[in-house]
Parts: structure tokens; C-alpha cells; sequence
């Protein structure tokens, strides 16, 4: 008789009657949490949209697909934090992360850069009291890539001087003038979600060819676009009101920095890029003072930016915070591209209304 055999086979036998159901559904979780962490991580990650700031080309309840192949992947900045979480354990305000440990940040080589038009997702970059990979995640559209120069004049993009072909589904805040109550339906049929009654009349948010088709309303007296004028001045807006003058409306022309790129120092390209050399850039020991830039203590007369930028707008133009008023979003802040809508879910409605069986699996423009 083989008595190795005959040992060995009990030692599997063993080994087999130790693992447990129990043992077995641990292992089961764990190998699914970590092959979610990595297709989280290199492939697909699952987002959903909040806010109005994207409508009528995203809804809010939107539930999308990113990908993170088309731009790269970036490596973990904060390694030791829970599995499949954000900010936060699910259900409670309590952080799931630690911060002792910061690892330097590379972004693995993807098959395509950022292009204008591009439906971006985002680390919200003024968000300070976060890692940089663990800041609010955010989605816009790409209105300008490193180099570009941007402006708006009464509330048409232009890039490079030329006209930036607007979003289909592009919206704006309107005043509709009526002496009546109008019924909500009378929203809903026009696919209007954001309303509310003003003396004479009610703010709606539409698109401009539903604002034409409103005018012909029996009860509507006038649609009038409730837009800035160029001497209005929003001292929200970036980069500094006191220097340049702009709004929502009318703003810019504002160059995008390009990795690479070398400007002058002085007051009025550290009141535009000021912010991106201090916080952004990795850099130490920041000072700006009277149109001056010292780095660890030594000024310097030019700068050489180290990453790419991006402007970013919401396609419900009056009603995003965005490029326009907080700035550039830096390259190492994207996380990346928008491609589908997997589900769509109307709070408002009940019971199967609550799905838009429309937007289900539909790409993303």
C-alpha cells in the first residue's frame, strides 16, 4: 500500500471538511470586492448625477458609465481607505479613508485625450478639505483644451475665436410672462423640470426652441432670455472682478495653460493663473504679493506650468457652477470620460413611471 498516497488524500480530505459555507462565502465576497476595486480602478466605474447642472443632456437620477480606459487610469493618491467607497462609509458621514500616507500620482497611458465636446467626469478642484482622489466628483462638459482661448459674448461660447457648436439639449433661464397659474403639466408637456413663480410670470429653465414654442401659448403674454448685459459684473465669477469685469454671459477671452507653457509674471497673469501655481502645480512654499511670485523664497519672472488644464461648462448654462466661476480643471484631476446611461430614475413619478425606459443604455453626447 502507498501510505504517502493515503496520507495525502486525507490531508485534502481534511482540508475540504474545514472550509466552511462560512469559509466560502468569505472568499467569495473577498474575490468579488477585489475584482470589482479593479475593474473600479482600470475600466469602468458607476456614477450618478445629483444635480441639474447637465440638463437636458443628463437628468438628474441618470445613473452612467465613466470610462477610465479612454484618458488612463490614475494610480492611487490615498491607498489606505475602504474598498468600493468615496468619501465616506455607505449610510453614514464617517470618513473612509486615512490620509497618514500621500503616494505620488501616475496616470496609466489611455487610447485618447481629451477633446472639446468630451462629457468629462472630475475631482471638483477647489475642494481642499479632501485628497485629490477623493475630492466631489463632478460632470461637465469640455469647452476648452490646453491652449485653447476661451470667451463668451452674450452667452455664445467661442474657442479660438470661432463659434463652439452649442449642446443639443443646451439650456437657459427664461422669463415667462402670464397673468395666470399654469398647471404643472403644462411643464411636464414641454419637458421643463425647473420652474418657479415670480410676480407676472414664472423662471423656467428650457431650451431656446421650447422658449418659441411657449411665446404661441394662449395664456403666455411673452418669453423673455433673462441674460447679463456686458457692464453687469459678478464678482463670483473667476478669476478676479476687480480686474476683469465679466459675468456669466459675457467672460473671457481666458487662455487655457498647457503643460509646457511659460508666462510672464505679472499682476494680471497671477490674478488668472495665481491659483493653478499655488495649489495645483505641486509646488512649495507659494507666495504672491503685489504681482510678484516667490517660490521657496526665491522670486521668479516666469513660470512654466506643469500639467495640462481644461475649461469645463454645464449645458444648463444658467444653472452650473463651473469653469466659469471656480476655474481650471487640472489634468490630474480627471478621472474620465462619460459614455453611457445604464438607468434613469424619475423620484417624482411612482411605481414603474419612476423609470425613463427611454434613456435606458443610451450614449452619452
Amino acid at each position: 500500500m502507498d501510505l504517502k498516497f493515503f496520507k495525502r488524500n486525507k490531508r485534502e480530505e481534511k482540508e475540504k471538511i474545514k472550509k466552511s459555507a462560512v469559509r466560502e462565502w468569505f472568499d467569495a465576497i473577498i474575490f468579488a470586492v477585489i475584482a470589482a476595486t479593479i475593474i473600479r480602478w482600470l475600466f469602468l466605474e458607476a456614477f450618478t448625477i445629483p444635480t441639474a447642472s447637465m440638463e437636458k443632456s443628463l437628468l438628474v437620477g441618470d445613473f452612467l458609465f465613466v470610462s477610465k480606459v479612454h484618458y488612463g487610469a490614475r494610480t492611487p493618491k490615498t491607498p489606505l481607505q475602504l474598498p468600493l467607497t468615496h468619501q465616506t462609509i455607505w449610510g453614514t458621514n464617517i470618513p473612509s479613508y486615512v490620509d497618514w500616507i500621500q503616494l505620488p500620482q501616475v496616470r496609466i497611458p489611455g487610447f485618447s485625450s481629451i477633446k472639446r465636446d468630451d462629457v468629462v467626469v472630475f475631482n471638483y478642484p477647489p475642494e481642499f478639505e479632501h485628497p485629490v482622489d477623493l475630492k466631489t466628483n463632478y460632470i461637465k462638459r469640455c469647452i476648452g483644451i490646453p491652449g485653447d482661448v476661451v470667451e463668451i459674448k452674450d452667452t455664445q461660447v467661442y474657442v479660438n475665436g470661432e463659434i463652439f457648436e452649442n449642446p443639443p439639449k443646451m439650456q437657459f433661464r427664461y422669463y415667462l410672462f402670464t397673468d395666470e397659474i399654469v398647471n404643472d403639466r403644462v411643464f411636464k408637456k414641454y419637458d421643463i423640470s425647473e420652474f418657479y413663480r415670480s410676480q407676472g410670470g414664472y423662471y423656467v429653465m428650457t431650451s431656446p426652441e421650447t422658449a418659441n414654442t411657449l411665446i404661441s401659448l394662449p395664456f403666455v403674454k411673452d418669453v423673455v432670455l433673462t441674460k447679463n448685459t456686458e457692464e453687469q459684473v459678478n464678482p463670483r465669477i473667476y478669476p478676479n472682478a476687480n480686474i476683469f469685469p465679466w459675468n456669466e454671459d459675457f467672460f473671457g477671452p481666458l487662455e487655457v495653460p498647457a503643460k509646457g507653457e511659460t508666462i510672464d509674471i505679472n499682476s494680471n497673469n497671477l490674478a488668472k493663473y495665481g491659483d493653478l501655481i499655488r495649489y495645483y502645480e505641486g509646488n512649495k512654499e507659494v507666495d504672491i504679493k503685489d504681482g510678484k511670485l516667490s517660490i521657496k523664497g526665491s522670486e521668479v519672472s516666469t513660470y512654466t506650468f506643469k500639467q495640462n488644464y481644461y475649461f469645463m461648462m454645464g449645458d444648463n448654462r444658467h444653472n452650473s457652477e463651473d469653469s466659469r466661476f471656480w476655474g481650471f480643471v487640472p489634468e490630474d484631476h480627471v478621472v474620465g470620460k462619460a459614455l453611457f446611461i445604464w438607468l434613469s430614475i424619475d423620484k417624482n413619478e411612482s411605481f414603474f413611471s419612476k423609470i425613463r425606459w427611454s434613456r435606458l443604455f443610451s450614449l452619452i453626447h
